[in-house]
């Protein structure tokens, strides 16, 4: 549910966009019929970024259990590639549930002033409807996997449906989309093994709720003085003027809890080799970010795929030298 704004003083009145706030970019989806160009927006399938930052955890713990079990390379590249299309559908359910539940608080905020719903594209059921046929075909993928994962997977909806409201209850919703986005370092492992070595994968699950916690900061760094008018809750407020030292301190968090995961599950060089490159990318991420500038905290989500890449990449290279 949404806010009621006639009863929350927080909420301001939808101000329509004047002329001098700039233009969204023009994307792909832009050439495709127009009669479904508001669902690919309202899915975020025009930032394949969302979608890589969820899929990396997967990622990893698949390719770091294919590693341990030496599993032959058919199932590694199986299971990234379920966990790619899985991505894309949970990704754009999240979406849509985040919408449905903030449309008033979109409306109040400048750069999300044109999504569909807000911007009246869409009507509340066209999206309600739109995400019974995601999550349809997320429960029929899940249905895919072994009888664990799959009551593991479902599980994971539960935290997907609390997270827009903890904005409302919390100053720190960014650890709960953590919960949400990290999940899948619980459910690639399961898909492979069958079970969760939990004294493995929960530190690589919490360094995956740190790097959301990063990440998602700095994109809602852009909004924290709308945030604050409108009364919603973020780390991006929280921090204040701390948010880079702090931040930083996450980032030596997320890469100590990835080589402690790393360690538990005795991968080599290659994989600490991808993990100092995660490091280095994130040297150099905090010495360029300009918090005081909306473009450079839009960026940081793409940005912060290119960690989820290295520390996967060190875990795939790992791999192959085990296997040769």
């Amino acid at each position: 549910m949404s806010p009621d704004k006639s009863n929350n003083p927080y909420i301001k009145p939808v101000v329509p966009p004047s002329s001098n706030e700039p233009t969204p970019a023009a994307t792909w989806v832009d050439h495709l019929p127009s009669n479904i160009r508001p669902y690919l927006y309202l899915a975020r399938v025009h930032r394949p970024s969302s979608i890589l930052l969820l899929f990396y955890p997967c990622a990893w713990s698949v390719t770091m259990t294919c590693y341990a079990l030496s599993a032959p390379m058919s199932t590694l590249w199986t299971y990234l590639g379920f966990f790619l299309v899985a991505s894309q559908v949970f990704c754009a359910a999240g979406c849509i549930i985040d919408d449905m539940w903030d449309k008033d608080i979109d409306a109040a905020t400048s750069r999300t002033r044109m999504r569909p719903l807000v911007a009246g594209d869409l009507s509340m059921f066209q999206a309600f409807v739109f995400l019974i046929l995601q999550l349809t075909l997320g429960i029929w993928l899940f249905m895919q996997l072994n009888d664990y994962s799959f009551v593991l997977g479902l599980s994971s909806l539960v935290l997907v449906v609390l997270y827009p409201t903890m904005k409302r209850v919390i100053y720190w919703p960014q650890a709960v989309l953590g919960m949400c986005f990290s999940w899948g370092s619980f459910l690639g492992t399961a898909s492979v093994a069958g079970t969760v070595d939990w004294h493995i994968y929960i530190p690589l699950y919490m360094g995956g709720v740190c790097w959301t916690i990063v990440y998602d900061t700095c994109y809602a760094r852009q909004d924290r003085d709308e945030d604050i008018m409108n009364g919603v809750h973020s780390t991006a407020v929280v921090f204040g003027d701390q948010i880079r030292p702090i931040l930083f301190m996450f980032s030596v968090i997320i890469c100590s809890l990835v080589s402690y995961a790393g360690v538990l599950n005795g991968n080599g060089v290659p994989f600490f080799v991808g993990v100092a490159l995660g490091a280095s990318y994130f040297v150099r991420f905090f010495a360029r970010i300009d918090f005081d500038n909306k473009e450079s905290c839009d960026d940081c989500l793409i940005n912060n795929t290119w960690f989820g890449f290295w520390i996967w990449a060190g875990a795939m290279a790992d791999y192959v030298v085990k296997m040769q």
